[in-house]
């Protein structure tokens, strides 16, 4: 089904500007903030160096603060640390959009959100990470409502119920995935009927375009360049759809089987897609064409029922992926290195656990193991070689460690952290 329009007529002059500049920009004016999930780039990536020997007890403890239930990461901009959990106010559970001094830990505003959400099996509290921008924080609830806040004082801007207004779906565990921006717009799957796909104007919340029927899954959406054009890439029940920015027309698309749950982003590697899901369905990589202004997806590999992350994305590095394999609650699963043009095991090392992740900072592997173990290794496909490992925190950890300004922020299901990882830091 074709896209619906609302109002693109400024939209191609940002494409060919602000969007297309933005992966440089973004790269330079970002490099010490991680201000959306999987970082400045939409990779799981910064540039930031950070120390690689660590004390025995690891780096320094800057600070640490009580937080709710939460499966979302942290988002880091400026002096502020933000993130979406899930606590009482007045007497009833909600999710809450936080706001901490990144020096500190102090919180500095609280906004209840939407109701909350309860999983024996998977774990409370809302699943998605904020998205910071300027002097606005987005975000996208687990039942679909995508909310616009002030970052100085968290009065809301505007708000969209996706269900309501866009005939939304939650699915199963509900919505994981996180709002991605670029240029002037935010991305979302809403899941409804011929406009599943959508795009919102960032400063006012307007509706730029929708279209699509795809069911959602758990997986945020990658912004990446294949063949010098810039697209946004959902991972849906249906399989990747690459669409572009500016109008949400589809560019091409590659089925993939899809049972119970995919949470696993898609990665880019030059014209490679790869993309991952448990529940013994396995991992692939398709090779992006273009012919003239058409664009197709070729398989490149397929392993039914190997390689499966479960909740957690890899990082990719000169062709080959980083990253933990296997169900979410087996505790010692490995941290493997794949190439991602043929899906060929380079080697694999036990003991991380499939519900952590895993970040790419200064060319090394920054890796939060399922039950708190940090551990940094060296980037290299010849071979696993760790670098320095911590157990700072215990807990289920199965978020995203970030790094912004040399300290790594992370949490559990009950606290956050903020390390001093600085590499000045050291000998402190």
């Amino acid at each position: 089904m074709k896209p619906r329009f609302v109002d693109t007529s400024w939209v191609t002059s940002i494409c060919r500007g602000t969007v297309f500049v933005s992966v440089g920009f973004l790269s330079t004016l970002f490099a010490a903030e991680w201000p959306q999930y999987r970082g400045p780039n939409h990779d799981g990536s910064s540039p930031e160096k950070i120390l690689t020997k660590w004390p025995t007890e690891g780096p320094r403890v800057i600070w640490k603060a009580p937080l709710g239930a939460s499966f979302g990461s942290f988002a880091v901009s400026g002096d502020r640390a933000f993130c979406f959990i899930q606590r009482k106010v007045e007497e009833v559970d909600r999710e809450v959009a936080l706001a901490l001094d990144a020096k500190t830990g102090k919180e500095l505003w609280a906004v209840p959100l939407g109701k909350a959400t309860f999983d024996r099996q998977g774990g409370d509290g809302p699943r998605s990470t904020p998205t910071v921008d300027g002097n606005r924080v987005y975000i996208l609830g687990a039942h679909q409502e995508l909310t616009c806040l002030d970052a100085t004082d968290g009065k809301q801007i505007w708000q969209h119920d996706l269900v309501k207004e866009y005939g939304g779906r939650v699915i199963k565990w509900n919505s994981a995935a996180s709002p991605i921006l670029e240029g002037r717009l935010i991305f979302v799957n809403g899941g409804g009927a011929g406009q599943a796909l959508l795009a919102f104007d960032k400063a006012d919340g307007k509706l730029v375009w929708k279209g699509e029927d795809d069911t959602p899954t758990h997986a945020s959406p990658t912004l990446a360049t294949i063949h010098g054009a810039r697209q946004v890439i959902f991972f849906t029940q249906k399989g990747l759809v690459a669409v572009t920015p500016a109008a949400g027309r589809v560019l091409w698309r590659h089925p993939f089987r899809f049972q119970t749950s995919t949470a696993s982003s898609p990665i880019v590697s030059g014209d490679i897609v790869y993309c991952s899901a448990a529940y013994d369905v396995g991992a692939g990589a398709v090779r992006v064409a273009k012919k003239g202004d058409e664009f197709s997806a070729t398989e490149l590999w397929r392993k039914d029922g190997g390689l499966m992350n479960h909740w957690t994305t890899p990082v990719c590095k000169d062709g080959y992926l980083y990253g933990l394999y296997g169900r979410g609650q087996e505790a010692g699963a490995p941290l493997k290195c794949i190439e991602i043009a043929t899906g060929k095991e380079m080697w694999s090392q036990p003991g991380f656990g499939a519900g952590g992740a895993t970040v790419l900072i200064g060319g090394n592997v920054l890796v939060q193991s399922s039950r708190g173990p940090l551990v940094l290794v060296a980037a290299k496909s010849d071979g696993y070689q760790e670098l320095a490992r911590a157990q700072i925190y215990g807990g289920q950890c199965w978020t995203m460690p970030v790094v912004s300004n040399g300290k790594i922020f992370a949490r559990n299901t009950k606290e956050g952290f903020c390390l001093d990882a600085a590499p000045q830091s050291a000998g402190k």
